[in-house]
């Protein structure tokens, strides 16, 4: 699957989109528009289990496309709807049902943070720098910052990061929860691949997918919701093929072939 602003390539049932809008992989409308294309397709790909998204070239993200900006002066709507692509962009996301690991190879500022903020796990070279610096533009994150960095973190961290504009090393994102590991930056694909593969080998889809979106919603909903959540996604399981091959495989103890469904 190729694209001008993004490359798809497979390893397996992993697919990694490789972020390619050079010269620092800004958030364009339309390269968002792009990558919510891949997202949708790669949604419904059966043969794809997990996604990594990664930059091409020095850049993760460097942020959104700021020269398109210019002509939303004075325009509202326009605004508006600039904000609602970047804001549908990492909503989806989030929302998918595979596991999606965000490989920053390098700065990952603005936008480019917040589009790592709606994957489901995040590792950074040591030399990525990460960043909400909309306010020395005048302007704020508005890609689902202001809302998934409190999540990650806490509402004062979250607030100290993006009224400071403070850069990040991967070390401090690290201690800050916002990234879970830091590699050297020859190692970080081959991290992320074996991450992915920690996630999805050996599992039913069925069971992840249902996890995923248990734990996700859990920042949507009281402690009640994701409960009751919680415990229909499991009754569902237990209608599958797969959770019967599962619990048979462990009480005969043997690998279990599950076929996803």
């Amino acid at each position: 699957m190729m694209d001008t602003l993004a490359n798809v390539t497979k390893e397996g049932s992993i697919s990694i989109i490789h972020l390619d809008h050079p010269p620092a992989n800004t958030l364009s409308s339309a390269s968002i528009e792009n990558l919510r294309r891949i997202f949708q397709e790669l949604a419904e790909d059966e043969d794809t289990s997990a996604i990594i998204i990664t930059g091409t070239g020095r850049f993760f993200v460097a942020g959104a496309d700021i020269k398109e900006f210019v002509s939303a002066f004075g325009q509202q709507d326009k605004a508006l709807q600039m904000a609602q692509a970047g804001q549908a962009l990492c909503d989806e996301v989030e929302a998918m049902k595979k596991p999606v690991i965000a490989a920053i190879n390098g700065p990952a500022l603005g936008g480019g943070l917040e589009l790592a903020l709606g994957c489901h796990f995040r590792l950074a070279s040591n030399q990525a720098i990460l960043g909400l610096p909309e306010l020395k533009l005048g302007l704020l994150p508005t890609f689902g910052g202001t809302q998934r960095l409190s999540r990650i973190t806490n509402q004062a961290t979250a607030l100290q990061l993006i009224l400071t504009s403070k850069q990040l090393s991967a070390d401090e994102a690290l201690q800050l929860g916002i990234i879970q590991l830091v590699t050297e930056p020859e190692e970080l694909l081959m991290t992320a691949k074996t991450v992915a593969q920690s996630f999805v080998e050996g599992k039913s889809m069925t069971s992840v997918s249902r996890t995923i979106e248990c734990v996700i919603q859990s920042t949507k909903a009281n402690l009640q919701q994701g409960l009751e959540l919680e415990r229909t996604r499991f009754a569902e399981l237990l209608l599958t093929n797969d959770a019967k091959e599962g619990v048979q495989a462990f009480i005969e103890k043997r690998q279990p072939h599950f076929k996803h469904c």
